[in-house]
């Protein structure tokens, strides 16, 4: 059951992961940049509000690993070039970190303190 879970959240977020950069990765791959981040501060507040397993494989594992992307981002990284390309690399990099911390901040406040 797991598998399917995982599989099932998977299809859906690479499907919007592709529909994202299609419509928004051109010139700058705003749409990756965008998914990563997103990706990220979902993953934060899923863990953050502490859902079961279920819930955790089908939107943590499934839909936010197929949403977010390390291989396209560090493809379009090299692409941009050295300038451009490490600019995009600090930016997805820093905005994910803040932003995953963020989704945990609000999940375990919404939480609140637990026994």
């Amino acid at each position: 059951m797991t598998l399917l879970l995982v599989a099932l959240g998977g299809a859906l977020g690479s499907a919007l992961r592709y529909a994202a950069a299609s419509a928004l990765d051109a010139r700058f791959p705003r749409g990756t940049l965008a998914v990563n981040v997103v990706g990220s501060a979902l993953l934060g507040l899923l863990v953050g509000l502490g859902v079961d397993d279920t819930a955790y494989f089908l939107l943590g594992v499934g839909f936010c690993g197929g949403l977010t992307t390390w291989s396209a981002f560090a493809g379009q990284t090299h692409r941009l070039g050295p300038r451009t390309g490490t600019t995009y690399a600090a930016a997805t990099l820093g905005l994910a970190l803040v932003a995953c911390a963020l989704g945990f901040w609000a999940g375990d406040a919404w939480v609140g303190p637990q026994a």
